[in-house]
């Protein structure tokens, strides 16, 4: 009987693979994919299959078993696609209601952001009490620039952060700018369920860090939906968070019961309803997701 059950894991796991690999040839071959340099899609899903094979849902079900086919092979290839590492932890597998779903870590937006057209990096920077910071409107391209920015080092205190910036640079400079003072960083923070009245524990001791994955996300995901990049890779960046970020109240009260057993903080944006805090695990977490991810006293910057 055991034999006969890795017989069909075997099977399926080759199935989907193939299928995958299938797919993702077929648009390289149109021209619509582009991969970074080091990455190699086939060890990308064979670290995700031996993941898949220890991830079980909310019922202790290998998800595997309780997810439909058709969505574990969207989930890797969307993952794929998007030149996704889940050994990087770019990258998580969600089992909601029977559906296997991809979510995408603040560390992978910023990596498929950086796979976009003429972006060579993506910086942020905290803005505390004291520093000197200088914005302009530029009437020609109708952007805001940072004409001058001086912090001191003697200013850093995460009870007074006064907002946060996040810069994509190209090869001549940034390219795209998004400021967000600490208002809107905590309008948007309170919109996560493990925020509540007195924080997570990862806000209150990484602030700063909290602060600069905020205006980041805000920044990739704008620059991303405003691209001229594949629609293949902007369609597989825009629908990791499927679902997951919703801020419907009967749709997270599902999450809450049908999702993994693990548990993440997740933070929705107030105006889009997008994930502002992407998959890292703290340990006042209030929405599940996976039983492989590794459950640390911080989070993963």
């Amino acid at each position: 009987m055991a034999n006969e059950v890795e017989t069909i894991k075997t099977i399926e796991e080759k199935d989907i693979s193939v299928g995958v690999l299938s797919r993702v040839k077929d648009l390289e071959k149109q021209g619509g994919l582009q991969f970074p340099e080091n990455y190699s899609y086939q060890n990308a899903l064979k670290t995700a299959w031996l993941m898949l094979q220890e991830t079980t849902d909310s019922n202790q079900k290998l998800v595997l078993n309780s997810c439909s086919k058709t969505s574990i092979y969207n989930s890797l290839l969307n993952m794929v696609i998007q030149g996704l590492s889940p050994a990087k932890k770019q990258c998580y597998f969600v089992a909601y209601n029977g559906q296997l779903q991809l979510m995408r870590s603040y560390m992978g937006t910023v990596a498929v952001t950086k796979r976009l057209k003429a972006v060579t990096d993506v910086k942020a920077f905290v803005i505390y009490e004291g520093d000197e910071l200088d914005t302009e409107y530029n009437l020609d391209t109708a952007t805001l620039n940072i004409t001058k920015f001086n912090p001191k080092f003697e200013n850093i205190d995460i009870t007074k952060i006064k907002g946060a910036f996040a810069v994509i640079l190209g090869e001549d400079g940034p390219i795209y700018t998004e400021i967000m003072n600490i208002k809107q960083i905590q309008s948007s923070w309170g919109m996560g369920k493990s925020y509540g009245s007195g924080k997570s524990k990862a806000h209150n001791n990484f602030a700063e860090e909290m602060a600069k994955k905020t205006v980041i996300n805000r920044a990739c995901k704008m620059f991303a939906n405003t691209s001229d990049d594949s629609d293949i890779l902007i369609d597989a960046f825009n629908k990791t968070d499927v679902d997951i970020e919703t801020n419907d109240t009967s749709t997270e009260d599902e999450i809450k019961e049908k999702a993994n057993s693990k548990e993440i903080d997740i933070d929705v944006n107030e105006d889009t309803g997008e994930v502002i805090q992407d998959a890292e695990i703290i340990e006042d977490a209030k929405i599940p997701v996976k039983e492989t991810i590794k459950k640390t006293d911080g989070p993963d910057f």
